[in-house]
């Protein structure tokens, strides 16, 4: 029988060959190519064990990429730009991103979304804040992004514009709506038929590669003897840092869940708008105003109206003497990609319009589902770029990892 001080000694000898063993353990990250350019590109994998926490991804010049672990283990990141065909070897490697990543502050009106130490989006909460005070009372609304700002600083979108008071920034809403036999709408505040109203934050965060936060919203039908709730709505917004991309960008997701809150469907009907939508800053009112471009190639409000896009991008002329503006990047898996647009004649407006193509119905059990990626940028746009920036929504990064 072994002593017991022998017997101590294997046990150790045991615990530090376990311990120099997982210490000389590599854990490689391989990003797959791709047929296309790809900016802004993110993925996510699950932290092996064994692997360092905190830890940064490292490709083979010394480069290091931050990496961002959630609570179940998920590892996200970001890369900023990966050619066609090329492929990227990483490995994990203790150490913590330098800057402050993406934050939120909160106040009594709104939830703000910084960019290290720059303000990116603003999501509006309390629809007692006007802007103005000629505003007519039936124009409150929450529950939308305003201001979105580029990366020098230069908003992009408007809000409760003088020539159509119901627009704000970038939001989603229904027009033309059949409920419960009744017609209603939840576009034209100023009918008073219906209207979106903001419930509350349900989660929010912070990190060194993306933050963002979830809210819920409701859509609600005025017309019937009493208000009904008819729609059920999440917002689930994230905002991504993103660095080495030149021109610098500001990019951040809007995923869409709409529930309908009763038994009985929600129904909107063929229509011309009614959807995910963006109105502009008002010095990019009048025709001649707008900068336009679709992934098309439609380069004029008329040329793109009506047509079916992966993207769209509206800009102009900011303060200052430049330029900058935003694109509007639809998932593939969007109902009836790639979907057509509403494309305003005079006015900084354009919507994703699935009803363009036909009704468009949520029902129990069933829910309406639409998912936008936005980049924001100073300068004129390139459509190359932009191509890269959708390919990255459409193609996520397909990861592989593995220990040597």
């Amino acid at each position: 029988m072994k002593s017991p001080a022998r017997l101590a000694a294997v046990f150790a000898a045991l615990v530090l060959c376990s311990y120099l063993s997982a210490a000389s353990t590599a854990h490689h990250v391989t990003i797959a190519a791709a047929t296309a350019d790809r900016l802004a590109l993110t993925g996510e994998f699950t932290l092996p064990p064994g692997a360092p926490s905190p830890a940064q991804l490292r490709d083979s010049a010394g480069h290091t990429y931050p990496l961002q672990i959630e609570a179940n283990g998920q590892a996200r990141f970001l890369i900023p730009d990966l050619r066609a065909g090329q492929t990227l070897a990483l490995t994990l490697v203790t150490g913590t991103s330098a800057g402050s990543g993406v934050n939120l502050t909160r106040t009594k009106s709104d939830l703000g979304i910084n960019v290290g130490d720059r303000a990116a989006l603003v999501y509006q909460t309390d629809k007692e804040k006007l802007p103005r005070t000629d505003i007519d009372v039936r124009f409150k609304r929450a529950g939308y992004l305003h201001p979105v700002l580029s990366p020098a600083g230069a908003v992009v979108t408007g809000n409760f514009p003088s020539n159509h008071v119901h627009h704000h920034g970038i939001w989603s809403s229904w027009s033309k709506v059949q409920f419960q036999g009744r017609a209603t709408n939840f576009w034209e505040t100023i009918e008073q038929k219906g209207n979106t109203e903001f419930l509350g934050i349900e989660r929010s965060w912070n990190g060194p590669v993306h933050g963002g936060f979830v809210a819920r919203q409701q859509m609600v039908d005025f017309t019937g003897p009493k208000s009904t709730p008819a729609i059920n709505e999440s917002w689930e917004v994230t905002t991504w840092r993103v660095e080495g991309v030149s021109p610098a960008a500001r990019v951040f997701d809007l995923l869409i869940t709409q529930e309908a809150t009763t038994s009985d469907p929600v129904v909107m009907p063929k229509n011309l708008y009614g959807g995910t939508s963006f109105r502009g800053r008002d010095e990019w009112n009048g025709k001649d105003n707008l900068v336009v471009l679709t992934s098309e190639g439609a380069t004029t409000r008329e040329t793109a109206n009506m047509t079916r896009v992966r993207w769209c991008y509206f800009g102009g002329a900011v303060e200052g003497g430049g330029s900058a503006g935003i694109a509007m990047l639809s998932h593939p898996g969007n109902l009836s990609a790639p979907q057509p647009i509403r494309v305003h004649p005079d006015m900084p407006y354009v919507c994703f319009a699935p009803v363009q193509l036909g009704d468009v119905r949520i029902e129990s059990g069933k829910p309406y589902t639409a998912r936008y990626r936005f980049v924001v940028a100073d300068g004129a746009p390139d459509r190359a770029r932009l191509d890269a920036y959708w390919n990255s929504l459409a193609h996520p990064a397909i990861v592989t990892v593995d220990a040597k």
